[in-house]
């Protein structure tokens, strides 16, 4: 794959397991043409807290660093991974990627992107054990992610299915679960020009392919989205895993093109 980048990356300053120059490394080493960090934000509610305001901003300090003392030979771009109800700062990053990690349950902030059983636990004390009323809620969250920002990339868009194969909560050819999905899609047509083929699942041993599926795909495509494609990485021995064939997935939906970030902008290359 010509002109390779990632821009979903997490370094050692969130979740991840390598520093940032560690992380260039590997990209050069895998052939990469560019690399954009995406650190998680601070997530006053979360019960992770060893990212704050103040790490973050020594996490921008760090990349734009980087981007300097790299900019005549590999090019770098700061981003930030912002979850919908952190209320953080999004100003002076070169993209942002919106997502959401937690439900809003009442007054709770309930985290859902951990692994099966914690998953089925959320689903059996906040959704009766259904599965459906639980992608339900989270559909109708992730509609409302533009009100919270202007984000360039919606991030791992049917985090859900991360699961699916260890818990089956549903499935995700149920025609509800579908329609749940496309009023997200199209309740976000327009305010958001991307969405990523996320092969972070593949790279965790979640699951054997990207996601969203195959007939999501087509229909971000009918609704005019762009897609780049991303390893959510968190450690850089797989930051390219998967990357081909989420090549041929879009292709199989209908795309000739994906997105690349540069320092114009985002443009579009073949697949």
């Amino acid at each position: 794959m010509e002109l390779l980048q990632n821009l979903h990356t997490h370094s050692t300053f969130c979740d991840g397991k390598h520093t940032p120059e560690e992380l260039i490394s590997l990209a050069q080493q895998k052939g990469f043409t560019s690399l954009g960090f995406s650190g998680h934000c601070p997530m006053w509610y979360s019960a992770y807290k060893a990212i704050t305001v103040e790490t973050n901003e020594a996490y921008k300090r760090e990349i734009t660093a980087l981007k300097q003392k790299y900019k005549d030979t590999f090019p770098l771009f700061l981003g930030l991974e912002v979850d919908m109800y952190s209320g953080v700062d999004m100003t002076g990053y070169d993209y942002l990627i919106g997502t959401v990690h937690y439900l809003k349950i009442g007054d709770e902030f309930v985290g859902f992107d951990r692994d099966a059983t914690v998953v089925q636990d959320v689903i059996d004390t906040h959704f009766s054990g259904d599965g459906l009323a639980f992608a339900k809620a989270y559909y109708e969250a992730l509609a409302q992610l533009p009100q919270y920002g202007t984000f360039d990339i919606l991030g791992h868009f049917d985090l859900l299915v991360k699961n699916l194969d260890a818990l089956q909560m549903f499935d995700e050819q149920d025609p509800r679960y579908v329609g749940y999905a496309l009023e997200a899609m199209h309740a976000l047509k327009g305010k958001i020009p991307l969405f990523e083929v996320n092969t972070g699942a593949m790279a965790r041993g979640y699951r054997q392919v990207p996601y969203p599926s195959l007939h999501l795909m087509r229909e971000l495509k009918q609704c005019g989205f762009g897609a780049i494609i991303s390893s959510d990485c968190h450690d850089g021995a797989a930051l390219d895993v998967g990357f081909e064939q989420s090549a041929e997935l879009l292709k199989a939906a209908g795309f000739t093109e994906r997105y690349i970030l540069t320092d114009t902008g985002f443009q579009a290359v073949a697949l």
